[in-house]
């Protein structure tokens, strides 16, 4: 029997990154054995056991042999007599196929260590192209370690383009698909790996009405950058640079999918896409089961942003629409949010990443004009109900009237 620790661990050592988690694989060793020396069993499809010390994961080594669609579809097989070879083999990339044992001493069998040093992401066997989940996972991956200069290799860049042409993604689960894709945003850089998903076609697949905002344009004047899938991409590593969090970054991958259904002689303007966005919006955050939070975020957004952008020029009665529609008496860290997403668009052009936005700070400002009026007078003079809602509406556009002139003048 004997101990190795596999996978991320050993990456992120060699690459001098801090490590998280510690995965170990057992060679030699059967189920019985484990549990013999006080290990827990956790795994239902393969074996793996928690230390009876530490908690931490051990896995014996296995094979695995495709026998259906998608990402569960595998038939593994664990015994003492699966090599670590074997059992590494079977891993997506090869940088994610070393271990080392408990000398310290590198197993490399498939050139890990090498592509390190190349900053290369390739897949370690043509057994890769069995898992549509590995598109996922190479693209959030390469959206960890661009900072540091890697890019996918062009044969596995082939073999997902493979994958996504097959249909097998159609096979993934929402809650499977939906946890690479809140991860992969969180990464330093959530635009590479759309842009990966992009190069090999599983955009189109898993975010079509993502995929169909490449190529179209926008007016010049607003958006240097032109092509709105650019600008997208460009947003979201805004985001990335600010540290917004998920639910900030998926309103901002979503809120401009309604110019993609701008007809081509209507270009570069794109009239009513914020409403036209919003069935577009709905559908992916059903589709991809995005959390309440994320999915309510993404629509105000898709359908507010422009709002957020001339909010100088807004009427008193329109700054109190839309306050009111975004519950910000009672919910105002995510009118926070929007304005956040706001900014992020707004520094999302090409050559207008550091300009100022004044909006955020004057739209802050309103809410907390709006907030500040007190209830207790109008409860004192006898209103109550609907009356009251009336009553405290009026004192709170007289307040927005006050704080839209102190700021004019």
């Amino acid at each position: 029997m004997q101990i190795y620790t596999v996978g991320g661990a050993v990456r992120d050592r060699l690459l001098g990154r801090p490590i998280s988690e510690v995965d170990w694989v057992v060679v030699g060793a059967s189920a019985e054995q484990m549990l013999e020396l006080g290990y827990r069993p956790v795994g239902a499809d393969f074996p793996v056991f928690l230390h009876p010390q530490t908690g931490e994961e051990y896995a014996l080594a296995r094979t695995e042999r495709k026998s259906g669609r998608g990402y569960g579809g595998f038939t593994f097989h664990a015994s003492p007599d699966v090599t670590l070879e074997q059992d590494l083999i079977r891993r997506d990339l090869t940088v994610n196929a070393m271990a080392e044992d408990n000398h310290g001493n590198l197993i490399d069998p498939y050139g890990g260590q090498q592509d390190l040093e190349a900053r290369v992401l390739r897949h370690v066997s043509p057994a890769f192209a069995e898992d549509p989940l590995r598109v996922l996972r190479v693209a959030r991956f390469a959206a960890r370690y661009a900072p540091l200069g890697f890019s996918v290799a062009p044969e596995t860049i082939e073999l997902m383009r493979q994958l996504a042409e097959s249909g097998e993604l159609s096979h993934l689960t929402a809650e499977r698909s939906w946890k690479e894709i809140s991860r992969a945003l969180m990464e330093p850089r959530p635009d590479v790996f759309v842009q990966v998903l992009r190069d090999c076609g599983a955009l189109a697949a898993l975010l079509p009405e993502v995929d169909a905002l490449f190529g179209v344009p926008q007016p010049q004047a607003h958006h240097p950058e032109i092509d709105t899938g650019a600008h997208v991409l460009s947003v979201l590593r805004r985001c990335a640079e600010h540290d917004q969090p998920l639910n900030v970054r998926w309103a901002s991958l979503l809120h401009d999918v309604g110019k993609g259904l701008t007809p081509e002689d209507e270009w570069p303007r794109h009239i009513a896409h914020e409403h036209k966005g919003l069935p577009l919006i709905q559908a992916i955050n059903e589709r991809c089961k995005a959390p309440r939070d994320c999915a309510e975020l993404a629509l105000l957004v898709g359908e507010y942003h422009t709002h957020g952008h001339r909010a100088l020029e807004l009427r008193p009665s329109t700054l109190l629409e839309l306050l009111q529609r975004f519950d910000v008496f009672r919910r105002p860290q995510r009118f926070a949010e929007f304005i956040a997403a706001c900014e992020m668009d707004a520094r999302g052009r090409l050559g207008l990443e550091q300009r100022d936005y004044p909006q955020a700070a004057y739209l802050l400002g309103a809410a907390e004009a709006a907030r500040q009026v007190p209830v207790k007078p109008l409860l004192e003079k006898g209103f109550k109900g609907a009356e009251l809602g009336e009553a405290l509406n009026r004192e709170r556009l007289q307040a927005l009237k006050a704080y839209k002139e102190q700021h004019a003048s």
